[in-house]
């Protein structure tokens, strides 16, 4: 099922305060587990102020998404992110037989959304964030900056490997005690960043370059002072 996830307590209107509110929409079990052991570590390191409440609507399409998206932008959150892994998009529209394919759709809703901040503010607090093929690349920007492009996202774990060597996609490794996916990757959080910056965002002429924006999310105007170098 596709997720949504809450950063911090929901806020009445748009009028800033002290603790901002981020929702999230996302596409699986992986970025919610990874974003809860982000705010438990850096609350605890850091007195990072966060609070992440996951709720779990019926499966959506990316339309169903993207609808979702527009009405937290209208809500009461300082932020909205839709995270996107786009190997199954990219699967879809190889394996299409018309015009009108999954990878078309998704480049149309994002530019519906540019097309939104341009003429409400309301929109201005979305971040659309790429990651391809999968979240799992961006765990590989920790350690590799090659760039490369991988097809799907069991390319890029087995590259992963090679640096976490138990990796699994599981509850259980993501949220070991003393020892989750977070703490693991902390010590090379920075090259990931610099390594995603690099890398540049997703480009709709080139859709299969291999990327990841999750930068955004650390390097964000609340979150920024925390992570920039």
């Amino acid at each position: 099922p596709r997720k949504i996830l809450r950063l911090c307590q929901p806020r009445t209107g748009k009028a800033k305060k002290e603790i901002p509110t981020f929702a999230f929409v996302v596409d699986g079990e992986t970025e919610i587990w990874y974003l809860q052991m982000f705010k438990k570590n850096e609350q605890k390191d850091r007195n990072i102020r966060i609070n992440i409440q996951p709720e779990i609507p019926q499966k959506k399409t990316l339309k169903d998404q993207f609808d979702l998206v527009c009405k937290q932008a209208k809500g009461e959150y300082d932020r909205v992110f839709w995270i996107v892994d786009p190997d199954v998009i990219l699967k879809e529209t190889r394996e299409a037989k018309s015009t009108d394919t999954a990878l078309k759709n998704f480049i149309g809703l994002i530019r519906d959304l540019d097309f939104k901040k341009k003429k409400d503010e309301d929109f201005m607090n979305v971040n659309v964030i790429v990651n391809n093929p999968c979240l799992e690349y961006w765990f590989l920007l920790h350690f590799d900056a090659s760039g490369k492009t991988y097809r799907n996202c069991d390319e890029v774990t087995v590259k992963l490997k090679r640096h976490l060597r138990d990796y699994e996609k599981s509850e259980r490794y993501f949220k070991k005690k003393d020892n989750d996916i977070y703490i693991r990757l902390k010590p090379y959080l920075n090259n990931a960043i610099n390594n995603a910056k690099a890398l540049g965002g997703f480009d709709k002429e080139n859709p299969e370059k291999g990327m990841c924006e999750m930068d955004a999310l650390f390097l964000c105007d609340e979150l920024k002072p925390y992570f920039q170098e």
